[in-house]
């Protein structure tokens, strides 16, 4: 329901950020997600925790407009290195919330940790008017003296002098359309987009729902899992197929290897995606993704198939990194927060449909589940490759 709530705001925030701007957007969503994470927390049964949930995904959806205005301050040379960067405070914080889920579910339960996880967050919003709107938004808009005080502001921080020249305020557009999309300029463009995101999304949780999968039956060699201990627990809880159980230390440590997976080939992402450009390193990671699930499917040790789902994990991730980056270099200023927000919702619809593959066909065939998962990566690979626009070393576009 996080996915479906993300899948629904997504497009919505991005219209509106075109529109109102990224500043007031980014905030909003900021103030959404905690307000409706701490909602959950008091949430008095599953059909209200399922819906605030779904609330909380919208807002997480707005969050991308932080990575626009990141992008839209960001000098053309500079952009193919900071932005990868990003990706490190995703993984700090991916592994704070494991490792405070492995102290505070066992001890005072999950409605303790969804409230001290909504504190960073709320913490966050104090510190907003530290962060300011987008000089190329205001310019697009028309606001050359708000552009203007805010490059000011910047050069005073950093100890230099303006630039000399004036300010050209671009021909007026109308902004956030859907149409703007599809326009023939960007038609294709759109579509390839929109193909990889959904099958990179389709991927990224594939790999992670079948490593629970793998990890969880002993998938080494066909083996099958051992049988489960008899706890002792008669009560009827214990035999409802609804019952929970709590995960182990080794469930939390295994979460935290994955989860570093995330980031070790992002020093070959960063220089691949400068030197090769955008499509081509896209390419050669997502051809990768598509050799390393079919590799899973070799009679390996454990330690083998745990090396494999690692490299794979470190190979969706890098699929994001470079797809996120060009998303945001592709598309104008007065549709960039709506390409993106199109571009987060359909990658949600793969991320809503990746668990039935990974956990019903690959039940019912393992080998097929996995050559599903390659053909779509290779899809994706075309994709890149072909897409009509390298951003690399390309500087960003005011109107279309």
């Amino acid at each position: 329901m996080v996915f479906f709530g993300y899948m629904v705001f997504s497009i919505v925030f991005g219209l509106l950020a075109d529109r109102y701007g990224r500043w007031k957007i980014l905030l909003l969503s900021f103030l959404w997600a905690a307000y409706f994470s701490l909602l959950t927390s008091f949430a008095p049964s599953y059909i209200w925790f399922v819906f605030l949930r779904a609330m909380v995904g919208g807002g997480v959806s707005g969050h991308a407009q932080g990575l626009i205005i990141q992008t839209e301050f960001l000098p053309t040379k500079y952009r193919g290195y900071m932005l990868p960067l990003s990706q490190v405070f995703w993984l700090a914080g991916s592994l704070l919330i494991i490792g405070l889920a492995s102290v505070v579910n066992p001890t005072i339960g999950w409605r303790w940790l969804i409230r001290i996880a909504s504190i960073p967050g709320i913490l966050l919003i104090l510190v907003f008017k530290l962060i300011p709107e987008s000089a190329r938004y205001n310019m697009s808009m028309g606001n050359t003296a708000a552009a203007l005080a805010t490059l000011q502001r910047i050069a005073r921080m950093n100890g230099v002098a303006m630039p000399e020249g004036q300010l050209r305020e671009p021909a007026k557009e109308r902004r956030g359309r859907f149409k703007d999309l599809i326009h023939p300029k960007y038609l294709r463009t759109t579509l390839q987009i929109w193909i990889i995101w959904l099958g990179i999304a389709f991927a990224y949780y594939g790999v992670i729902l079948a490593s629970a999968e793998l990890l969880e039956r002993d998938l080494v060699c066909a083996s099958a899992a051992p049988p489960l201990q008899d706890s002792g627990d008669d009560s009827e809880e214990s035999h409802s197929s609804c019952h929970c159980h709590f995960f182990g230390p080794a469930a939390y440590q295994t979460m935290i290897i994955s989860t570093v997976g995330e980031i070790a080939l992002n020093p070959v992402n960063l220089l691949s995606i400068n030197l090769l450009g955008r499509r081509l390193s896209l390419c050669i990671t997502m051809g990768c993704t598509a050799l390393f699930f079919l590799l899973l499917n070799i009679c390996t040790s454990s330690a083998g198939m745990v090396g494999f789902l690692f490299v794979l994990r470190a190979l969706v991730s890098a699929n994001f990194n470079t797809i996120y980056i060009y998303t945001a270099e592709v598309y104008p200023t007065t549709m960039r927060a709506l390409g993106m927000g199109t571009s987060g919702s359909l990658c949600r619809v793969g991320a809503m449909v990746a668990p039935f593959i990974s956990q019903v066909l690959m039940s019912a065939s393992f080998i097929g589940a996995l050559c599903l998962f390659s053909s779509v990566c290779i899809v994706c690979a075309i994709s890149a490759v072909t897409l009509p626009i390298e951003t690399k070393g390309r500087a960003l576009q005011q109107v279309k």
